[in-house]
């Protein structure tokens, strides 16, 4: 028998990849074993040459729907092969290399499960498997195995463990696997912190079509939830949060209902469908009923459930519900139960909480449908972190943190010609959402194990993240760099497009830094008009398009 050293590295853990292998390794008759190790997952496996030969052709070719495989290389193994079997080990430690999995909407044999009366998860908010559920957002550290998430805190039952342990159940491996005898648990609280009902959703639903406003704890934090056609509640909601204009996002149960209010293409379907089930901004038909969700605005942003909890509560309520971020404004979305229950009084009338802690803080996902594709205008659930691969190029880089500006803020890891970047954190403009950040910068330089080499800033020296920047610099010994917004625009655009730094087009991208301020925003010697701004927006397309850009970029 011949024995070879598989390694496999991508998005590979928590999207039951394992079991994957293991069904692959079984039904060919080979021997050997798989686990997690902090750069993926490694397989050591024997056989004979021919059933070698087809295992390795299989494993890239139907991987799980949520895996994504970057990289696999094979040695040869020396040593007398294990006695018969396949097996699961338990997972290594070592440098960090494995791409964290974002969080998944609902799956639909999950759903399905959750729908069905027969089922021992009927009815059961948390219900997941490895094609979906939390991931990020339950993350405290690599390998992902459940000892390194909050769902620790609760020990399977027998059923869900028997579950668990076969190879054949796609809930093998499933590190947030539960049932309403072992998980989490779901309750409703009034104003005064009451227990309020012994049937929480039920009880939601019949209190937010009476125009009450809920707090309700998602995936990756609370959402503030009232019934979207009645124009009062949406305007209380406005005058108790403070937030006078801006649009709120809306919830709805499928893409019929989303046809009531907005139009939605084909593709727009499809990409509220997908597992990350963002906020899709799409064009709203006139309808009245909905006039104080996105005031002068002609498109609304729409999501489906993307949780059994949500399914669940939408699944009891008559119409679209707004689904906006649970907090007060200017500060981070609230993603535990006593700071709900404080930050939220005076806003919220009830709150549908429950006792799975949320480790890291992830806003909805914003996207819009381009000429070009989708358009990810807030990374969060669903997205973050998903990696971008960098030209060939990077390979030899430094390890870089790069900082983002004040607004609007997020940062970047770049690692072994990866680029890691973070959820949409905010603007930093209070303490609380300046905490946040830096918290999230520890967290994924300990996720990731980056120690940076380089720490890249905003040139503008005032920037709050610039100062932090500076500041981390000082500590570590790492080389700053300060970067010219606009540059940035570039070279993100450049990355975006696979273009290297040695490539020959990107001369070209030198010469329009230096000349993209003066066409389009003017410099110290040249005020500029807005007219003359939108003038030379079509030569900035033309030229983007000869180069062989998305003009969209």
């Amino acid at each position: 028998m011949k024995g070879q050293r598989i390694e496999v590295r991508g998005r590979v853990q928590g999207v039951g990849f394992r079991p994957y292998v293991c069904q692959l390794a079984n039904d060919a008759g080979l021997r050997g074993h798989v686990l997690n190790d902090a750069s993926g997952v490694r397989i050591e496996v024997w056989g004979n040459a021919a059933d070698l030969a087809l295992f390795e052709q299989r494993l890239t070719q139907s991987p799980p729907p949520l895996a994504q495989i970057t990289g696999v290389t094979a040695t040869d193994l020396a040593g007398p092969p294990p006695q018969a079997g396949f097996v699961i080990s338990n997972s290594l430690g070592g440098p960090v290399s494995s791409e964290i999995t974002p969080d998944a909407a609902t799956c639909p044999t999950c759903l399905a499960e959750v729908l069905d009366p027969e089922n021992r998860r009927h009815g059961y908010p948390f219900t997941n498997c490895t094609h979906c559920g939390p991931r990020l957002s339950i993350v405290r550290g690599v390998p992902y195995d459940r000892a390194r998430t909050s769902m620790q805190a609760f020990a399977m039952c027998a059923a869900c463990q028997a579950e668990y342990d076969d190879p054949r159940d796609r809930r093998f491996h499933a590190q947030p696997n539960a049932c309403p005898v072992c998980g989490p648990q779901l309750w409703l609280e009034d104003a005064d912190g009451h227990l309020a009902s012994a049937d929480p959703i039920h009880d939601a639903a019949q209190k937010l079509m009476q125009g009450q406003i809920a707090a309700i704890k998602g995936i990756g934090g609370f959402h503030l939830a009232c019934d979207a056609t009645n124009a009062q509640a949406v305007q209380q909601l406005r005058t108790r949060k403070h937030r006078i204009a801006k649009p709120f996002a809306l919830m709805a149960s499928d893409i019929a209902q989303i046809r009531g209010v907005c139009h939605v293409s084909g593709s727009e379907a499809e990409l509220l469908r997908t597992p990350t089930a963002p906020i899709v901004l799409l064009e709203r038909l006139d309808n009245e009923s909905l006039e104080g969700i996105a005031p002068g605005l002609d498109r609304i942003g729409v999501m489906l459930p993307h949780s059994p909890l949500h399914h669940l509560v939408m699944s009891q309520v008559a119409g679209p519900l707004v689904m906006t971020s649970g907090n007060r404004s200017q500060t981070p979305q609230v993603t535990d139960n006593d700071t709900a229950r404080e930050t939220l009084a005076g806003i919220a009338d009830i709150w549908v909480m429950h006792d799975r802690e949320i480790v890291n803080r992830l806003d909805d996902s914003l996207m819009r449908l381009d000429a070009s594709g989708p358009s990810i205008l807030r990374a969060g659930r669903g997205v973050a972190p998903a990696q971008i691969t960098l030209p060939a190029a990077f390979a030899s880089a430094l390890p870089v943190l790069a900082l983002g500006a004040e607004l609007k803020s997020a940062f970047c890891l770049i690692k072994d010609a990866q680029a890691i970047p973070s959820a949409h954190v905010g603007d930093l403009t209070t303490a609380e959402t300046c905490a946040d950040f830096q918290s999230k910068i520890t967290l994924f330089r300990a996720l990731y194990d980056v120690t940076p080499a380089v720490i890249a800033v905003d040139l503008h020296p005032d920037y709050l993240s610039t100062r932090f920047g500076r500041q981390l610099a000082q500590e570590t010994g790492a080389r700053l760099v300060t970067v010219q917004h606009h540059h940035a625009h570039m070279a993100s655009c450049m990355a975006e497009n696979d273009v290297a730094p040695d490539d020959e087009r990107s001369g070209s991208v030198m010469v329009m830094q230096t000349q993209l301020p003066r066409l389009v925003w003017g410099d110290k010697d040249r005020d500029i008009t807005m007219s003359q701004q939108r003038d030379a927006l079509p030569w900035m397309a033309e030229w983007l398009d000869d180069e062989g850009f998305a003009s969209s970029a």
